[in-house]
């Protein structure tokens, strides 16, 4: 089965030729940098990842070396999605407006350099998700080769491991806006003390976090696991996180939840 999930990926990269990549060196857009350079050759494949306010620069790092580890051309272009109409107001279509204003930058680099299509990381499990970039990239045209070739999470991990890629035990990783509640103005100041919070969490050998805001408060979710590390070093991350700019801290029982946020739009 997934080996005949990786053929039809294969089949629908050859059918487009030469593609740009949006890649940001998570697990999925790692994964089809990999197939497209194995399947179309590194000549025919360029990564572009996009450096603006809502990742961290640690993830750029990571991109940058993942890119040269691959052995593909890749590209860092300057973004602000703070800066884009209707983006800080983090209003429930917030990832839209985002997803929109990369693939206008998308779109200029491949018409410039030649290539025919662009592509970016979807899957199939986001079809089942709030995920409102998708409607942005049907509008421009982009694709989504994984999702088309019916792939899912686990099974792109399996195959990532099985192409030696270092994160095909990645985390999963959002943009830091998505840590802070709806509705709530999202600023530069606010986006630095959510990176600030999860970097320190993360020294503390903890693999998956994220540092929840709503105002004053961090609500943070990990793993069950590892709650009893939040626990063990309560101090130091009160005193931590209050020095970042939080008043009240606490920790969400409920563990860690992809796209928790989204509890309130139902």
């Amino acid at each position: 089965m997934l080996t005949e999930k990786y053929s039809k990926l294969q089949s629908i990269l050859r059918e487009m030729d030469s593609v740009v990549v949006a890649f940001s060196g998570g697990v999925d857009s790692t994964f089809l940098l990999k197939a497209a350079v194995e399947t179309l050759g590194p000549e025919k494949v360029l990564a572009v990842t996009a450096d603006s306010e809502t990742y961290p620069s640690s993830e750029l790092q990571e991109a940058i070396k993942l890119a040269e580890q691959i052995g593909v051309k890749h590209q860092v272009i300057e973004t602000s999605e703070l800066a884009i109409p209707g983006y800080a107001e983090n209003s429930k279509n917030r990832c839209y407006f985002c997803k929109s204003s990369l693939f206008d930058h998308l779109i200029p680099v491949m018409e410039e350099k030649g290539f025919k299509n662009a592509i970016y990381g979807v899957i199939a499990d986001d079809m089942n998700e709030f995920r409102p970039g998708m409607q942005a990239a049907k509008e421009k045209g982009i694709r989504g080769p994984l999702q088309e070739a019916d792939l899912y999470k686990e099974e792109i991990r399996e195959l990532s491991r099985e192409f030696d890629l270092p994160t095909w035990d990645k985390p999963s990783f959002a943009c830091l806006s998505s840590r802070i509640a709806y509705g709530e103005y999202i600023t530069k100041e606010k986006l630095t003390k959510v990176e600030k919070a999860e970097y320190y969490l993360k020294s503390l050998q903890i693999r998956q976090v994220r540092v929840r805001t709503h105002q004053d408060i961090a609500r943070i979710e990990v793993e069950p696991k590892d709650m009893a590390i939040i626990l063990e070093n309560h101090d130091t991350i009160v005193r931590n996180l209050q020095e970042f700019g939080y008043k009240y801290i606490t920790l969400d029982l409920i563990g860690y939840q992809s796209g928790s946020m989204n509890k309130v739009l139902s």
